[in-house]
């Protein structure tokens, strides 16, 4: 464990650590509780904070006097990549793949066909966790514009792809 606060003997003292110019106590300690702020937070604060009270003649056992809490600092996903693999010809198969090189969690995928007639696409064909849609027996009309969007509980983005059959 690292030390990142402490209040004692009245002192706030924020320890030499990458978080000392965004961390601090929420309120003045001794007129509210001692909740802490991170400010500007990374995906490097993620982990496991501990809050250790020890009061001077107190008789409280080890073990009481500590709390815990685990942080994870969600990331929205990156701008993904839109691709084609396959020839798409008539009769053929091919597969749209998208992808996010960042996001916590992982994203999750869903493709859409946008343009000329709005389509949405459900498993087998898509792959919701690897980003894919397959399409098989190419027609004419099943060119367009096809969107797919990545997305976690911090946000989404998304990327397209014109698919000319």
């Amino acid at each position: 464990p690292v030390q990142i606060l402490t209040y004692l003997d009245g002192v706030v003292k924020v320890e030499e650590t990458e978080l000392k110019p965004r961390v601090g106590f929420l309120y003045p300690v001794l007129t509210h509780n001692i909740s802490v702020f991170i400010n500007a937070t990374r995906e490097g604060d993620s982990g496991q904070y501990m809050c250790t009270v020890n009061v001077v003649d107190d008789a409280t056992t080890t073990g009481k006097n500590v709390g815990i809490i685990n942080l994870t600092v969600l990331v929205p996903p990156a701008v993904p990549t839109c691709e084609v693999h396959g020839n798409p010809t008539v009769g053929a198969n091919v597969t749209l793949s998208c992808s996010s090189k960042k996001g916590k969690p992982s994203p999750t995928y869903q493709w859409q066909r946008t343009n000329p007639t709005p389509q949405v696409f459900f498993p087998p064909a898509q792959d919701w966790a690897r980003g894919t849609l397959k399409l098989t027996n190419l027609s004419l009309e099943m060119s367009g514009l096809y969107v797919c969007t990545a997305e976690n509980g911090a946000g989404f983005e998304k990327c397209n792809i014109v698919l000319e059959v």
